[in-house]
């Protein structure tokens, strides 16, 4: 079993910034690589970015690239997501995944999943 916790999320206005935190525990000797995914009211929770635990490969989603950056510290078995120049759009619940098999951009790809953590944009 994986426990994942997400944190910081919050209320930000458009063109601000925000760090999403992913407190990782339990069977943590799996490397498993780790995603974020969001999910706006009335739509289908989607892929925002990945990163693998060894190596450090990222994967972004086109509609994030260049504005949110995914890190890890492997030590703090923690992972990150620093999100900036934030829009409306992005408002979703975020939440943090750890990877089984598959590709990284797909949600059926990830076994255990956090509670989530609300990010609001204002415009």
């Amino acid at each position: 079993q994986v426990q994942l916790v997400e944190s910081g999320g919050g209320l930000v206005q458009a063109g601000g910034s925000l760090r999403l935190s992913c407190a990782r525990s339990g069977r943590t000797f799996t490397n498993s690589a780790m995603g974020w995914f969001r999910q706006a009211p009335g739509k289908e929770r989607e892929f925002v970015a990945a990163i693998s635990w060894v190596g450090g490969t990222t994967y972004y989603a086109d509609s994030v690239k260049g504005r949110f950056t995914i890190s890890r510290d492997n030590a703090k078995n923690t992972v990150y997501l620093q999100m900036i120049s934030l829009t409306p759009e992005d408002t979703a619940v975020y939440y943090c995944a750890s990877r089984g098999s598959g590709s990284y951009n797909l949600r059926t790809s990830y076994n255990y999943w956090g509670q989530g953590t609300q990010v609001t944009v204002s415009s």
